[in-house]
């Protein structure tokens, strides 16, 4: 998310193979029966968003699309398995043609994927999670 915040599609690509890694990586017998009905149903889906993030680095824009999908598994996971942290669920409704979308912040401020430099305030803080 800050990444792409910041216009920085190398990073956001460092960070989405980053994330392709822990997903390889996940011993699935840790989870609960719920947890591990939720994660098999996503599990596919996260991994491609994320694989194909991180091979578009140069290209910010397809980043955002994949991103987008991305945060509603993430969205998912965290409604199943919690965060430790506060997390901040926002909302852009001028993405995608103004169908809007949404993400996962660690912080209230909102900072724009979507829009980056373009519109970096836009959107509303919707849920607060713990």
């Amino acid at each position: 998310k800050n990444a792409l915040a910041n216009d920085n599609g190398s990073e956001a690509a460092i960070g989405a193979k980053a994330m392709e890694a822990v997903i390889s990586k996940l011993d699935k017998s840790l989870l609960t029966a719920d947890q591990k009905k939720v994660y098999d149903e996503i599990e596919d889906d996260l991994r491609k968003h994320a694989e194909d993030i991180g091979k578009n680095g140069d290209n910010v824009s397809h980043e955002r699309e994949q991103f987008s999908m991305m945060s509603e598994d993430v969205y998912d996971l965290v409604k199943a398995f919690g965060s430790g942290r506060t997390l901040y669920h926002d909302h852009c409704p001028m993405y995608n043609e103004n169908k809007g979308a949404m993400w996962l912040s660690e912080t209230k401020e909102v900072k724009n994927p979507y829009f980056g430099a373009k519109m970096p305030t836009c959107g509303t803080v919707e849920e607060m999670m713990k």
